[in-house]
């Protein structure tokens, strides 16, 4: 299964909430790059200007994630924002769930996560989500906002994360 969303979404908690639920094991494409910042002794901005410079090394972590997933030994979840569609493009039979929720609703849990104020948030995640979607584009031909290999898509919005838990387990039952 795969999981995916926008930074501040709630993929993290979902996955968490999935693997102590179902006893399964994931690969957190967020943390691969955090992983692959630190080996190479770099801050998160500074890897992050580095991928920019180099589209090599964002093509290379895909690539890791989309080999872990074709893999014998996957894990029962992948979590990245573009799992969803390296699944669909492999023809991968599994769950592809989506988390949607506002750029607003975003802003407010990046301020609660980590400080600051909701505009200042709200014009980074715009600047972040402009510059992402071209990177997609170019990179792979991807519109990120498209909703076509997610299997489910859960408007989180108004839900807790107890709810969206529930909303993925029920998408689980269903597909299987």
């Amino acid at each position: 299964m795969t999981v995916s969303g926008h930074p501040g979404s709630g993929t993290s908690t979902l996955v968490a909430g999935l693997c102590k639920q179902l006893n399964w094991e994931m690969l957190n494409g967020g943390q691969v790059f955090r992983n692959t910042a630190a080996e190479k002794g770099m801050t998160l901005e500074a890897f992050g200007q580095y991928c920019i410079d180099d589209d090599s090394v964002d093509k290379e972590l895909d690539q890791m994630l989309t080999d872990a997933m074709l893999s014998e030994n996957s894990p029962q979840i992948v979590e990245s924002r573009l799992a969803g569609w390296w699944a669909f493009k492999h023809q991968l039979n599994c769950p592809r769930i989506w988390i949607e929720v506002s750029e607003e609703v975003r802003a407010n849990r990046v301020v609660n996560r980590e400080g600051g104020n909701e505009e200042e948030q709200l014009a980074l995640i715009r600047e972040r989500m402009e510059y992402d979607g071209a990177r997609y584009k170019q990179l792979y031909d991807i519109d990120i906002e498209s909703k076509e290999p997610y299997t489910c898509i859960i408007d989180s919005d108004t839900m807790n994360a107890e709810q969206v838990l529930s909303a993925a387990l029920e998408h689980l039952e269903a597909y299987s």
